[in-house]
């Protein structure tokens, strides 16, 4: 009989909670014939959320002139587009030579870390990450280094604290703004302290902005390579979020800098995106319009609409709960509440919530955090859904606390 193929050992530390066991034994059930209420995954389409006309007619015009590969790094027009808004934006070095778009932010996350790293570096990491940070990290040989950004703080990182976590092997210094999964939108005071402490220590700054532009109740984002200017900078952002599109796996990194500070990194970066050949050519052609025009997300995030009523009944919940704390995120698809019951397990709670009230949330844990208390639950359902989704939470947790009998097991 063979022998079992041994995986590699790259994968051992490797964990995706949001895709994981739970994950899988919610679709058992699904086959059982139980509905789950999934809030495991930032995923808008799966919730009634469309992608705008104008880029879906984008796409469907470009069809018949992407049956062949691309440039390694994009369409000349879609990097253009790219390298226009970075401009805007006060990074004055990105040209369209500087522009990588690939098949979304998760590939270019992981082709920035291949190129940047040697067996053992290591790479500053923010606790709570989102965990394809860590993953990319360790599947490059590195090693993720944890930063705190404690609840007690508002989820916003002390760099005091940050910078002593830097060591002889610190290569980069990675922010996620806004934060998923906790909502965080990072001040520009904050952001200023942080470009100073890779400027002192010579880090390539790594900024997933991804969500750059869902922002609540008046909070304002400041795009990193802004600030970084002459400091190295790679910038990633694409149409999955802001623009619905996650299907379309279109994303983008942006390198920014004093140009001969990055010539040999993007030298590497084209060679590995030529190693891929390059990125689904269709979707890049929304690129153009989607970058064009005011986006439609300030529709959601506004009061009244459906993201901001969804985020307002949870914060509102929380208020008045005596099980439930949150701090309110200021941006992104994300809440992150906290279960205010000593000796809570979130692996254990969040099973027991999928199998007794058929509802899917992302335990704590699985984003690289110590504490066993907190959930990350995506704010796309509708104001109704998520009212039920906090119930059946809320009873869960009384169940698992003792102060009530278990009820039926929800269908």
């Amino acid at each position: 009989m063979p022998r079992p193929v041994r995986p590699s050992r790259r994968l051992d530390l490797v964990t995706y909670d949001i895709r994981g066991p739970l994950s899988r034994r919610a679709r058992e059930l699904e086959a059982e014939g139980r509905n789950i209420l999934r809030l495991n995954i930032g995923n808008p389409a799966a919730f009634g959320f469309r992608v705008p006309d104008v880029l879906r007619e984008a796409v469907e015009r470009g069809v018949a002139d992407s049956e062949a590969y691309c440039h390694q790094q994009g369409l000349p027009q879609a990097r253009a587009a790219i390298a226009d808004r970075e401009r805007a934006r006060g990074a004055q070095s990105v040209s369209p030579e500087s522009v990588f778009i690939g098949n979304g932010v998760s590939e270019l996350i992981d082709l920035g870390l291949r190129a940047l790293l040697d067996p053992g570096d290591e790479v500053l990491v923010p606790a709570p990450d989102y965990p394809l940070w860590s993953a990319a990290v360790r599947l490059n040989d590195g090693v993720p280094v944890y930063y705190d950004c404690a609840v007690e703080n508002g989820f916003l990182p002390d760099p005091q604290r940050l910078e002593s976590r830097i060591g002889p092997r610190t290569r980069a210094l990675v922010l996620i703004n806004p934060n998923n999964p906790t909502g965080a939108v990072y001040p520009r005071g904050l952001l200023e302290q942080l470009v100073g402490i890779a400027r002192r220590h010579d880090l390539l700054l790594m900024a997933d902005e991804i969500y750059d532009n869902i922002l609540y109740d008046g909070a304002a984002f400041t795009p990193l390579a802004e600030l970084a200017g002459a400091t190295p900078c790679l910038s990633f952002g694409g149409l999955s979020k802001v623009f619905r599109a996650c299907g379309y796996r279109v994303g983008w990194m942006s390198v920014s800098g004093k140009p001969e500070s990055t010539a040999i990194l993007r030298e590497r970066l084209e060679l590995l995106s030529a190693l891929r050949l390059c990125a689904n050519v269709a979707g890049q052609y929304a690129i153009e319009p989607a970058l064009a025009g005011e986006s439609s997300i300030l529709e959601l995030t506004a009061p009244g609409g459906r993201l901001y009523e969804t985020r307002r009944m949870l914060v509102d919940h929380c208020a008045r709960s005596g099980h439930l704390s949150l701090v309110a995120p200021a941006g992104a698809l994300y809440a992150f509440p906290r279960i205010e019951v000593p000796g809570i397990d979130d692996h254990t709670f969040a099973l027991a919530l999928l199998e007794q009230e058929s509802v899917l949330v992302v335990p704590g844990r699985g984003f690289n955090i110590d504490r066993p208390d907190h959930l990350r639950l995506t704010l796309l359902p509708d104001a109704p859904v998520m009212a039920e989704v906090v119930e059946r939470i809320e009873r869960q947790i009384a169940r698992m606390a003792g102060d009530v009998p278990a009820p039926a097991m929800v269908a």
